[in-house]
């Protein structure tokens, strides 16, 4: 590292965008960790090699390795090149699209409401060819379906649009 003993723990670098991001994924890491510990288990399933909360755990230690290592690995902002502005408007666009979908897989069904959130998301983004937005969510979405529940056997609900008819 070029910062000196003196210079690490100034205000700007302790509290530059890698380490503010690395505490926060953390904490996030932490509380999806906790929450996997309480996923029931299948009597019998504790003797078995891989349960429901097998891939959680590891997700939540590979997370919190990696927010571990870029907390001590972080640059100061300037350093790192780190962009200063920020669109918050895209953001926040973002965050009320994420919430509609939410919404949306209860009342229209895994392939209406992904194909619609990766619509509009391509379409927040700045793309405006029908072609690329039809082309890259409603394919996608059907074949990942398709996937889901027929290869795989995962059961998805088809909304509540649908079971009412």
């Amino acid at each position: 590292m070029s910062d000196s003993p003196t210079n690490f723990f100034s205000k700007e670098n302790l509290l530059c965008r890698d380490r503010v991001g690395a505490i926060i994924f953390l904490l996030v890491c932490l509380v999806y960790g906790y929450q996997s510990t309480l996923i029931p288990l299948f009597p019998g399933d504790e003797y078995e090699p891989f349960t429901a909360r097998t891939l959680p755990t590891l997700l939540t230690f590979a997370g919190i390795g990696l927010s571990l290592l870029l907390l001590v690995t972080g640059q100061t902002d300037k350093d790192s090149g780190a962009v200063s502005d920020f669109d918050w408007k895209l953001l926040i666009g973002f965050l009320c699209l994420m919430a509609l979908y939410g919404v949306g897989l209860t009342y229209l069904g895994f392939v209406l409401a992904t194909s619609f959130f990766l619509l509009a998301g391509f379409y927040l983004l700045g793309e405006r060819r029908k072609s690329v937005l039809f082309g890259a969510s409603f394919p996608f979405v059907i074949a990942f379906y398709l996937l889901l529940t027929q290869a795989l056997d995962v059961y998805l609900e088809p909304g509540l649009l649908f079971i009412i008819w």
